[in-house]
């Protein structure tokens, strides 16, 4: 069964938004409306922020030196930080999940050139956060 989200339904959309407002637009006003997903958005974003160090430190470590994460568009940071998040602290979500959902919302954001790079940065991230020795 194949759902479809308008974008502002969409969990993934949401997240992006409160993150880029938080980290780009130093938005203080976290506030997070009804919605069927409110606790996994909620939990997601606010993790993204808290563990947002660490998440940075994994995403240098798994992606060599030659690759800039300050360089890449603002959308892209965010998208890789959310989902950096979500390959380390929601094991129950198959990587596969993550990755699709995360292309689906950068639709609404990103020009699709973009997204295949993305999609093979998420798929490499991914792999190597959640091998036992990666």
């Amino acid at each position: 069964m194949k759902t479809h989200f308008r974008p502002k339904n969409n969990p993934r959309v949401i997240i992006i938004q409160k993150l880029y407002g938080k980290f780009f637009n130093d938005d203080e006003n976290l506030s997070f409306p009804k919605h069927q997903f409110k606790k996994f958005i909620k939990d997601v974003v606010l993790g993204t922020i808290e563990r947002n160090d660490l998440i940075k430190d994994e995403l240098e470590t798994k992606l060599g030196n030659e690759f800039s994460f300050n360089n890449l568009d603002r959308v892209f940071q965010i998208i890789l930080t959310a989902a950096t998040y979500e390959f380390m602290y929601k094991p129950n979500l198959s990587i596969n999940i993550i990755i699709k959902e995360y292309l689906n919302s950068s639709n609404f954001f990103l020009e699709n050139s973009q997204t295949k790079y993305l999609n093979a940065l998420l798929d490499n991230l991914g792999k190597k956060l959640r091998s036992k020795n990666g």
